[in-house]
């Protein structure tokens, strides 16, 4: 979900640190600008055997740079209606769901996930975003009965992601967490530390989040990171996975001038759920008249050809875009990626070009994912 590392640099004075700063240097971790923070990208084993230890084994994310809102009081379920697309009414307590702040137009604020406990409400959002998701979120309090609290700061956050997963964090908490179903969270202690965990996941493959105080996190790393436990993983391995596994990237794939409708998130948006929501109007008028354009899937035809972020997407020698992501990624084993097409040439099987370092390469569309997903859809 956060921006691409290109669109996010800053001067390393303002660079935030996550708790877990000093422990990413000890291990040889390749520190970069990310999100506005100082973040892993890989450690030294390289990218590619982190994103083959999640694939086959386990591995855990540093990803505590993530943004969280709380969202307290009488109306609270009610405001998080108003200001995201998705249908937060359908959740019961222990639920969590994919949704989206958008703008008057329809557009991407911002992707999220929403969790809804007894007596609160927490959104998620991107690190890079931070500050505007949170003016856009206070701007539409008005005189609703809500306590807003950013409590980003305060928040460590691990992905544990893999099909070892569930094996490694069992011995490490009484929470039955083979009994977690997908997209539901519970609380309770792992490795000591009072977290709230959640079966969600940004990879493909099954996994959880530990979401937990910032002082605890070490404690908790320690109890999941080492030999014959799991790989640590930057944010390198994050892309490549959540790339193969069809997922979008704010700042790359979506963006504010994109909709859910254009970017194959039209699930997301509940037009029916009653709650005038922040760009309920554009949208409607958009499902009426139809989108022009359809986020694909790509893979060079050309062996050897790899087609990379910002490079040119053309269709009858017309420009109708840019590659949004693109790479060669460890499992698919190809160069793929994922960008716009107009609707008439969006089909699986037809072919556009990519200019490719100034020589116009083909690519051809494929549907999404690349790689099928593994996340555990039934307990």
């Amino acid at each position: 979900m956060p921006r691409r590392l290109s669109e996010t640099r800053v001067t390393d004075q303002a660079l935030k640190r996550t708790p877990l700063h000093d422990i990413h240097v000890s291990l040889g971790a390749k520190m970069v600008p990310f999100g506005g923070y100082e973040m892993p990208v890989t450690y030294r084993g390289g990218i590619a055997a982190e994103h083959t230890a999640v694939r086959e084994a386990v591995g855990v994310f540093d990803v505590s740079h993530m943004g969280e809102f709380e969202v307290t009081g009488p109306d609270r379920n009610a405001f998080v209606q108003r200001v995201t697309c998705n249908d937060v009414g359908a959740l019961r307590p222990g639920q969590a769901q994919y949704s989206a702040i958008l703008t008057q137009r329809g557009t991407f604020v911002d992707d999220c996930l929403i969790y809804r406990f007894d007596d609160r409400v927490m959104m998620v959002v991107n690190a890079a975003n931070i500050p505007r998701d949170w003016e856009h979120v206070v701007d539409q309090k008005r005189g609703a009965n809500v306590r807003l609290r950013n409590v980003s700061d305060e928040t460590g956050l691990l992905a544990v992601q893999g099909p070892k997963a569930e094996a490694l964090l069992a011995p490490l908490t009484p929470v039955g967490i083979t009994m977690i179903p997908y997209y539901h969270f519970a609380e309770g202690k792992v490795a000591g530390v009072q977290c709230f965990i959640s079966r969600t996941g940004y990879t493909g493959e099954d996994g959880f989040e530990l979401y937990c105080r910032a002082g605890d996190l070490e404690t908790l790393w320690h109890a999941l990171v080492g030999a014959g436990r799991a790989e640590p993983c930057g944010l390198g391995a994050r892309d490549t996975l959540r790339l193969e596994a069809g997922y979008p990237l704010y700042g790359n794939d979506i963006d504010d001038m994109v909709t859910p409708f254009e970017a194959g998130l039209g699930w997301i948006v509940k037009l029916e759920k009653g709650a005038d929501f922040t760009g309920l109007a554009a949208l409607k008028q958009q499902k009426l008249e139809g989108v022009k354009r359809r986020l694909v899937g790509f893979k060079m035809a050309e062996p050897r050809t790899v087609a990379r972020h910002g490079y040119g997407v053309y269709v009858d020698g017309t420009q109708v875009d840019v590659v949004r992501s693109g790479t060669v990624t460890p499992t698919a084993n190809r160069a793929i990626g994922i960008t716009y097409l107009p609707v008439a040439s969006a089909k699986s099987g037809g072919r556009f070009d990519i200019d490719v370092r100034g020589k116009r390469a083909p690519a051809d569309v494929v549907p999404l994912p690349f790689v099928p997903h593994r996340t555990r859809r039934t307990v």
